[in-house]
């Protein structure tokens, strides 16, 4: 029954990232911003809801190794599987702006977590803990990055004069794009919700230990929205959105998901955990090196971070 229901959640999740990409992209039209600000907000909330609900529920349980293995898993699966596979599709364009702020500010985020986790190391405490506090800082740099977003999404709107000749060529409308909006959404959430639920008890019938778990099975199937979202994006020649997508998403699950779920309750830091959010560091800053190389993302460099991606998961399997 169980691997079943993680094949009908793998079709929730293809169908709905069809729809939200299609409603995301006609949306960003109507408001007349660029494709990238979708990207990094609407996409990047909704494809990153699945991290959110597994570690604040992880959080309640007290299972700290799931919630914080979940987001740093998830985030090196984004930045080398998930845009690895959708450049190794269609190359991904890359905005100035991503490249000398988003990726930046995401960098900044992966930094700042290290930080609060590293409470030994900085003799703060016997133990690493990620605090409430800590949990509430996160949550202020957040806050900060959506104040950004929607400063650049103001005055991208106040620069163009005459609404979007090509959304009024097509006859878009808002009712219709917002439907298909929310049922990609609410498939995606679904389809991963199923997806992590029954593909987590297939791991623990194997045996697995709740560290690896966390980086791995949620991982993963937290993160298969971001890539089947990006690799539709990618398909339809909608790469800013794709690029926007994982940009945005890596932010959200360790500022505003890890905030949220250390808020709810403390979380310990498992040690193990150190060398997988330095990794995520590193991978950061190389596809930062890759986007100002061309900007663009090409298919050698996605075949390098996928197969990146490949090493890393051999590491940390035999590591457990």
């Amino acid at each position: 029954m169980n691997y079943l229901l993680l094949v009908v959640g793998f079709a929730l999740l293809i169908k709905g990232a069809d729809f939200f990409v299609k409603g995301a992209s006609n949306i960003s039209s109507l408001l007349r911003v660029p494709p990238i600000l979708i990207g990094l907000t609407i996409v990047a909330f909704g494809t990153s809801s699945p991290e959110a609900t597994v570690s604040i529920i992880a959080s309640l349980e007290e299972n700290a190794d799931v919630a914080l293995g979940n987001v740093i898993g998830s985030n090196i699966f984004n930045i080398t599987l998930v845009i690895g596979l959708t450049a190794f599709l269609n190359p991904l364009k890359v905005e100035s702006e991503t490249i000398r702020k988003e990726i930046p500010f995401t960098l900044l985020a992966s930094v700042a977590l290290l930080v609060v986790m590293s409470d030994i190391a900085l003799k703060v405490s016997s133990v690493n803990l990620i605090t409430r506090s800590d949990g509430i800082i996160l949550l202020l740099f957040f806050l900060i990055f959506m104040y950004y977003i929607f400063e650049v999404a103001r005055n991208s709107r106040e620069q163009t004069n005459n609404i979007n000749e090509a959304a009024a060529t097509e006859n878009i409308t808002w009712g219709k794009n917002i439907v298909f909006t929310l049922i990609g959404l609410a498939a995606i959430i679904y389809g991963g919700d199923l997806v992590v639920k029954n593909s987590t008890e297939i791991a623990y019938a194997l045996g697995m230990s709740e560290t690896l778990v966390g980086l791995t099975i949620v991982a993963i199937g937290t993160s298969l929205p971001e890539l089947v979202t990006s690799i539709t994006a990618a398909i339809k020649k909608q790469s800013e959105i794709a690029l926007g997508n994982i940009v945005g998403s890596n932010i959200f699950n360790i500022l505003f998901v890890l905030g949220s779920a250390s808020v709810v309750s403390p979380l310990a830091v498992n040690g193990k955990v150190f060398v997988d959010a330095i990794f995520m560091i590193i991978m950061t800053f190389i596809l930062l090196i890759f986007s100002r190389t061309r900007y663009r993302v090409g298919k050698i460099e996605g075949l390098v971070l996928a197969t990146t991606y490949i090493a890393y998961m051999i590491f940390i399997i035999l590591r457990n």
